[in-house]
Parts: structure tokens; C-alpha cells; sequence
């Protein structure tokens, strides 16, 4: 394809190289660790090409969909080159696909990258749906696997480099949970996050239920930065949880309670608002309203996608069956305000 030649080689996609040549195959007959065909025709077909829009450009919107809020009003900008100089430019503003969330019950299997199982994990991380008869049947506990994916860069279709703040160029490993302590344990997860004290009282779970209201009309409150909305309390980042609902809630859930976590390290940005427009600032609790997700395996959606804490009666509850699709991917959108300069 087109967009592979246009890779940049990065020592982080060296040490890509290096891991998958350590990893070894699945079985074809091996359920337990499923190929999402990430790489291949279903990055045409099970994309929601449609969820980019609306593109704005110098405050006029291309396309229909809707505008996060906070997004930036402004026409027209101006950012500070090397030398300190105002250079003047104008407003790009789109959803962008930015990263992909893997969540596997099985620590070394990696869907993302063909079904490979990684050279690293550990039996005692198994993790389970919590819904069999001889598992841990009130938890529920998957692995999660982030990844850059920066589709639009790799498909050379967009992106001024001030429009690309990460510097991501390729398709790149950002975070397993296997070599997170705190995922694994949620009294550690506690200590990592002691606001988890407050944020977990009666209160704060009462206000819960404006946010399960608001994002399943597709508008998640940012100022209840610790709920979910129908899905749960973000609150610890940690992998367990209980088992209420199903599993594109238990999976969605704890790709929110990851990306929460690399916000909080410092390792995800607010690219959302006038702020973002020169760089992004580090933004340490979760913006919600920054991001959607829309499931790419088992069952894609290929026609829309969905916000943040968005009751799954709406998008997904159909979307897992026995066996190899109880693993779950999804697609990150990340709504991207900046400044491209002249």
C-alpha cells in the first residue's frame, strides 16, 4: 500500500521490529488469541471515514457531524516560531482516528498486530469476562494494549506538523497494562490516585447519574471528570471491575480508565480549544468531550461511533459473540484544534 512507504523510520519502530521478531504466531486454530486484520482491507471498509467530519477550516465547517464543545471558535491565529516571532496562519479543527485500544483477556496476545503473542505476560494476568461458571464471576478484568495510529499520517492525507503533536508517524506501541503494576491492583491503583478517596463517595456517585444522562444524548460532562457515564466510575485505573452489563461495557470502560491513566502520567495532552491551538498543554484529568471511540473487532462500527460513557443500548450491545469476539478493539477519535501557520 501507498501509506507504507511514507513511514519515517523512529527508534521506537525499531524496537516495534524487535518485538514482533521475539513474538511468535498463534495457532490458526487458537481462539484465545483472534487476528483483528487491522493492517489489511478492513482499514478502508471498517473505518467511519464519516466520523472525521465536520472539518473546520478558519471557523467554517465541511460536512455534517458535531463539534465537541470547547472546540475553538477562532478564524484566524497566530503562533511563535523558534525565534519567538508571530507567524499568523488560520484554524484547522477535525476528528482525527489517533489511537488504537486493544482490550484481550489472554496478557500476550496482541489482535492489533495479526494475532502474535508477545514475549512478555503472565498466566496470573488471564483475564476473564466474568460471566463463566468457574471464573471469578463478579469481576471482570481484560488487558489493554495502546497504540499510535495516526491513519491520517500514514495514509499521507493530512497533518501540518503543528497539527500532529505527538510526532507520531507510524503505527507504535504507547502502553501494555501487563507492565503496569497498578492495573493489576487496585489497592496500588489507590495510592498512585488518592483523590479516588472522595471521588468514590455517595456524592460523587450521585452526580454520576447527570453524566449517564448527558453522554447518552452524545454529550459527556467534562466537569465530572471521573464518571463514565452508563458505564462506571473511571475511578481507580486499575482493570477489575464489576460485572454489570455487558462486555462492550466492561471493554469501554477500561480503554476510558487507560486513557485516564495516561493523561494523569503526563503521556496524553488536551489538543481540544484555544489552548491547543500552538501546542498541546498537559492536561492531567481525563477531557472527556475530546474524544469518541468506535469499535473496529469484532463487529465494527463502520457508520458511526460513539462518546464516552454512551449507554452501549445505543451502539453495541450486539457487538460480541463466544469466544474470539469477546476481545475487543477499538478506534480513539481525537478532536485536533491548531493553528496552521503560513
Amino acid at each position: 500500500m501507498r501509506w507504507i512507504r511514507t513511514w519515517r523510520f523512529r527508534p521506537s519502530m525499531a524496537a516495534l521490529i524487535a518485538l514482533l521478531a521475539l513474538a511468535r504466531p498463534a495457532s490458526a486454530a487458537d481462539a484465545t488469541c483472534p487476528d483483528a486484520e487491522l493492517l489489511s482491507a478492513r482499514l478502508i471498509t471498517d473505518v467511519c471515514w464519516s466520523c472525521l467530519f465536520p472539518i473546520r477550516i478558519a471557523g467554517v465547517p465541511i460536512g455534517g457531524g458535531e463539534v465537541p464543545a470547547g472546540a475553538s471558535d477562532a478564524v484566524v491565529c497566530a503562533c511563535d516560531d523558534s525565534l519567538g516571532v508571530p507567524r499568523p496562519g488560520f484554524t484547522i479543527g477535525l476528528w482525527e482516528p489517533a489511537r488504537i485500544i486493544e482490550l484481550v483477556r489472554n496478557p500476550t496476545c496482541a489482535p492489533a498486530l495479526g494475532g502474535i503473542r508477545l514475549p512478555f505476560g503472565d498466566v496470573r494476568l488471564l483475564g476473564s469476562g466474568g460471566e463463566g461458571e468457574y471464573d471469578s464471576s463478579d469481576v471482570a478484568f481484560y488487558n489493554v494494549h495502546v497504540y499510535a495510529f495516526p491513519l491520517l499520517v500514514m495514509l499521507d492525507l493530512f497533518f501540518d506538523d503543528r497539527c500532529n503533536p505527538d510526532g507520531y508517524s507510524e503505527l507504535d506501541i504507547l502502553h501494555f497494562s501487563e507492565l503496569d503494576p497498578t492495573w493489576n491492583n487496585a489497592e496500588l491503583a489507590f495510592f498512585a490516585q488518592p483523590e479516588a478517596a472522595w471521588l468514590t463517595s455517595p456524592p460523587a456517585l450521585a452526580a454520576c447519574l447527570a453524566d449517564g444522562v448527558s453522554a447518552t444524548v452524545g454529550v459527556p460532562l467534562d466537569a465530572l471528570f471521573w464518571c463514565a457515564g452508563t458505564w462506571g466510575l473511571i475511578y481507580p485505573f486499575a482493570g477489575a471491575q464489576p460485572t454489570l452489563g455487558s462486555r462492550p461495557r466492561y471493554t469501554s470502560l477500561s480503554a476510558t480508565r487507560a486513557m485516564a491513566a495516561l493523561h494523569r502520567r503526563g503521556l496524553a495532552r488536551r489538543t481540544l480549544g484555544d489552548a491547543a491551538l500552538c501546542e498541546a498543554p498537559i492536561e492531567p484529568f481525563l477531557p472527556k468531550s475530546q474524544y469518541k471511540l468506535s469499535m473496529f473487532y469484532p463487529l465494527p462500527e463502520a457508520n458511526g461511533s460513539h462518546v464516552i460513557g454512551e449507554s452501549p443500548f445505543r451502539w453495541g450491545l450486539h457487538r460480541t459473540y463466544p469466544g474470539p469476539g469477546e476481545d475487543h478493539l477499538y478506534i480513539l477519535w481525537r478532536w485536533q484544534d491548531c493553528c496552521a501557520t503560513f
